[in-house]
């Protein structure tokens, strides 16, 4: 049941509420807020807040930079931590306006919600469950962050090999008491790597919830003296962290995605939705991982996926289908990063399988093999092509691809496009330190 304006301010005179930050995301996902004290609260759900548009990445130029925060009274949640001042601070994720009203196009949540309705005229609903991984740093005395682990642990590894438990179950403590639902933690693969598993929900919730869940992990890593970093692949040799996002579609509380008495339990519907993401993955990886550093992670022998296949049972597949029935079935996409914006990343997967729902397309056949053993020959014997090697080839990809180009819109393609060639011609033009270590002393 939906909340409203009289529902919140109850909630936060119940709970001691003294200030609220009014959060939302720019293009490139990082989130941004809007502190006011309780005393505004009733304003800014009656009339929104207004911002400098202009000064956040990819929004407006100077000019139009008026903008309206409407916060979205579902998302009232506290954080289980009080300031040094006293009372509780809450936390409401907004929707972005421009002053005559009408939603922002530039707005990532706005993007988002655009093709959830578009799923909707189809009888759609999308559920999304994510795995994000991070990993925990060492700081200096200073309060910076550094790439030195706090442990030597491996994957399921428990203390006093994982010396982040203490940090992550204080995680999952405020996770619980914000409403969240957490599946599984563990540690990862890597030294200092953690996943934490959420329980899926609507696309829109869980979007909101990814975004939350990074700036709780940052806070609480950040009171047991540790840096938290969603950076997909911080050291060299170790693997990456990635944030596999599984995706169902339902239709009158029933998962269209679940056949009985079908081959791996899969409906037609659902083989047509793998088809239309892998036909646009190349371009999709531009918004699933966005960073120069998400494809230091996506190259073969670290477990991540780069080979546009699909397979029941194969992890070097970009699309697992994991065991499940009934309800539970559903893909899992295995390329996105933790540093992809939740709400854009959600979209362009969404437009790119309702595409192949509406187009019919057809997915190649399952893939058992493992890829990475596979030769170029067996490859091309059987069409597996890989995801682009460096984001400015999935940038050239998302700018063939008018199917998620659409799902963006005009204003967020430019203004992505843009952010990432400048990205790009940065790392480009400068001399790293791999380039003095190997050639500063030969030539």
């Amino acid at each position: 049941m939906s909340m409203t304006k009289e529902d919140v301010l109850q909630k936060a005179e119940e709970l001691d509420v003294k200030f609220v930050r009014l959060q939302f995301t720019d293009i490139l996902g990082i989130t941004k807020n809007v502190a006011i004290t309780v005393e505004q609260l009733e304003e800014a759900l009656e009339e929104g807040i207004m911002f400098d548009g202009s000064s956040i990445d990819g929004f407006t130029r100077i000019q139009e930079s008026d903008m309206y925060l409407k916060p979205d009274f579902d998302t009232f949640i506290t954080f289980p931590w009080r300031p040094e001042t006293g009372g509780t601070v809450a936390r409401l994720i907004c929707d972005v306006y421009k002053p005559d009203g009408e939603p922002f196009i530039g707005g990532p949540r706005n993007v988002l919600q655009n093709v959830l309705e578009e799923a909707e005229e189809m009888g759609y609903e999308m559920y999304v469950g994510p795995e994000p991984e991070f990993f925990l740093f060492e700081q200096t005395e200073d309060g910076e962050a550094t790439t030195i682990t706090h442990d030597d642990g491996g994957y399921f590894d428990l203390g006093p090999v994982d010396l982040g438990q203490d940090a992550r179950r204080d995680i999952i403590l405020a996770l619980d008491e914000m409403g969240f639902e957490v599946e599984a933690s563990h540690h990862e693969v890597a030294p200092g790597q953690h996943e934490i598993d959420f329980k899926y929900e609507d696309a829109l919730s869980t979007a909101d919830n990814i975004a939350t869940f990074k700036f709780v992990v940052k806070s609480i890593a950040s009171q047991h003296g540790l840096h938290a970093t969603f950076m997909p692949k911080p050291i060299f040799g170790e693997n990456g962290s990635g944030m596999h996002v599984h995706q169902s579609l339902f239709e009158d509380g029933e998962n269209v995605f679940y056949e009985e008495g079908a081959e791996l339990g899969l409906s037609q519907t659902a083989k047509y939705y793998i088809g239309g993401l892998l036909k646009h993955a190349k371009a999709i990886a531009a918004i699933t991982n966005p960073t120069i550093n998400s494809y230091k992670r996506l190259v073969p022998g670290y477990e991540a996926p780069v080979y546009q296949a699909w397979s029941a049972s194969n992890r070097s597949a970009l699309i697992r289908i994991p065991a499940a029935s009934g309800a539970g079935t559903r893909l899992e996409m295995r390329n996105p990063d933790p540093t992809a914006n939740p709400y854009l990343a959600i979209a362009v997967m969404l437009k790119a399988g309702l595409d192949g729902i509406k187009n019919e397309i057809e997915p190649p056949a399952e893939v058992v093999e493992n890829i990475y053993e596979m030769t170029a020959e067996r490859k091309a014997e059987l069409g597996i092509e890989s995801l682009p090697a460096n984001i400015n080839q999935a940038v050239q990809e998302l700018l063939k691809d008018e199917t998620i180009q659409d799902a963006l819109g005009e204003h967020v393609l430019e203004h992505f496009v843009t952010a990432k060639e400048v990205e790009w011609d940065t790392y480009r033009t400068q001399v790293h330190d791999w380039e003095l270590d190997q050639y500063l002393s030969v030539y």
